[in-house]
């Protein structure tokens, strides 16, 4: 849908800005390699090896970008312009602490939500099929019709008379009904079953969904949680390894290795985060509700 679209254009858009950081942050390690490689400090090996990770984090964010784009014109479909991309979109989805403030919002009882669509559809039929037996049923029931007649006449009219009136009441009875009579009370009792055996499977369906949904966006909180503590723990292990480096005690491949750890630590935070907000979307489908309270997360 919109929104499923809308942030997944968000997270391709962040991925790129990430790549790119990632991308000076390689050429930078290049740099200070190549130095050290005048000076004497390291190896050409250094310089080579910090040369070959920048490469492949640049040939990484050429497909990044295209999968930006991609998803763009995914959601101008899903918007019903589907050439029109020229619209300015966030440069990131929204931060932790918006997403948990939706979550908490949309979480609670785990009830059966009775207002979804489905489960009220179902509880209709169920109730028509139940009138619907009576009527069948009925059918054995004495019929009582009345009838009314007035007959209104004048004297100068050719043979004219008084005014009459009838009323008269007519009570039947057949107390063995044909076959006829007989199947549609079978078939309405058949339909009755069928349409509570459907309203029952309903409630328990949508009782199931919401409880996925519950674990889902407790279990994507959960990994957020842990994706967003990573992320300032690599920053701070590409620090210490930097300074370390610098000063001749680390390698280029440690350092290679700590920055690429800070990359997908980065990344896995955004997936993290669109992850919560695809689960609080989930929630609010399960509870047949709309989706209007993930647009706080815009605010």
């Amino acid at each position: 849908d919109v929104a499923c679209a809308y942030y997944g254009a968000l997270l391709a858009s962040e991925r790129v800005t990430t790549l790119e950081a990632s991308l000076a942050a390689a050429r930078e390690h290049v740099r200070q390699a190549e130095s050290l490689l005048r000076n004497g400090t390291v190896t050409r090996s250094d310089a080579l090896i910090a040369d070959v990770r920048a490469g492949e984090i640049e040939a990484i964010l050429i497909g990044a970008r295209s999968e930006a784009w991609l998803a763009r014109r995914r959601l101008a479909l899903a918007m019903g312009e589907p050439a029109d991309t020229a619209w300015i979109l966030p440069a990131a989805l929204p931060a932790a602490t918006a997403v948990r403030e939706i979550a908490a919002h949309v979480g609670g009882d785990s009830t059966a939500p009775a207002e979804r669509a489905d489960v009220r559809a179902a509880g209709y039929a169920n109730a028509a099929a139940q009138v619907d037996l009576q009527r069948a049923r009925s059918l054995y029931l004495p019929r009582v019709n009345t009838f009314g007649r007035l007959d209104w006449n004048t004297p100068t009219a050719p043979f004219g008379g008084a005014d009459s009136w009838t009323i008269g009441v007519v009570v039947s009875w057949v107390p063995f009904a044909g076959a006829s009579q007989i199947g549609e009370i079978q078939a309405a009792r058949g339909r009755k079953d069928a349409a509570a055996a459907a309203a029952e499977a309903a409630g328990a369906r949508a009782q199931l969904e919401l409880q996925q949904a519950d674990a889902a966006l407790q279990v994507a909180l959960a990994r957020l949680t842990i994706a967003e503590r990573a992320v300032d723990q690599s920053a701070e292990a590409h620090r210490i390894v930097s300074r370390k480096y610098v000063g001749g005690l680390a390698t280029v491949v440690e350092l290679s290795d700590a920055a690429a750890i800070e990359t997908q630590s980065r990344l896995g935070y955004a997936e993290a985060r669109f992850q919560a907000i695809t689960a609080v979307a989930g929630r609010l489908r399960a509870l047949g509700v709309g989706l209007e309270p993930i647009t706080a997360l815009d605010r």
